[in-house]
């Protein structure tokens, strides 16, 4: 068989799967488990280059397979998976529908690019800034679930307004050109509890399928 097995990349299989999952709830109204999926999918991908930096004897090629497989289960869980979510909570329409394209276009934009940088960073014995460049598109599994939550807050109308704004203010900075520093785990520790108690009061106090003003 083609390609490379080992443990290195569970947790990017495990995050590309929660997203197919997460898909299939939107499309069925059932947006808990979408938005939840979503972050899962977030907290895989987190953990997945740290646990593949664990095995050193990683030959070239299984290191080179595992950027280009990151990125092509990003484009799933990332991009195609928060456009259909917000499809399926209402952004529809001619600005609807250039706000998603316009999100999944930038996504993978930034994830070739990304592919560029990390291939770069392979074959140079240079040491390099532990930065971002742009926006991560996995920033995504923190911001739409936040969002989510304002559901609460404001009318339906509004709500989607808000997605729109996202999707357009998002995809901007993934192509942005400037640098974000790697987080470190304490802050990414927080991260994980902030999105956590995002999903906790989401189950807890908004309804399990769509507005019916959203059909």
């Amino acid at each position: 068989m083609i390609g490379f097995y080992n443990y290195t990349v569970i947790l990017t299989y495990m995050s590309l799967l929660s997203a197919i999952l997460g898909m299939t709830f939107a499309t069925n109204g059932h947006f808990k488990m979408a938005v939840f999926c979503l972050a899962l999918s977030g907290f895989f991908d987190m953990f997945d280059g740290k646990v593949a930096r664990r095995k050193l004897d990683r030959t070239d090629d299984e290191k080179l397979f595992g950027i280009q497989l990151d990125s092509l289960c990003d484009v799933v869980a990332f991009g195609a998976l928060p456009g259909l979510l917000c499809y399926c909570l209402g952004v529809r329409g001619s600005l609807g529908m250039l706000a998603i394209g316009f999100y999944c276009v930038c996504g993978v934009i930034r994830l070739a690019f990304f592919n560029v940088i990390e291939t770069n960073h392979f074959f140079s014995r240079e040491e390099h800034e532990k930065v971002y460049h742009g926006l991560p598109i996995t920033s995504i599994a923190v911001i739409l679930p936040l969002v989510f939550l304002l559901r609460f807050l404001v009318s339906k109308h509004a709500f989607v307004l808000l997605l729109i704004v996202m999707l357009f203010g998002t995809g901007t900075l993934f192509i942005a050109d400037f640098k974000m520093k790697k987080p470190s785990n304490k802050v990414l520790t927080l991260i994980c509890l902030v999105v956590a108690a995002a999903i906790i009061i989401t189950f807890v106090y908004s309804r399990h399928l769509l507005y019916p003003a959203f059909i």
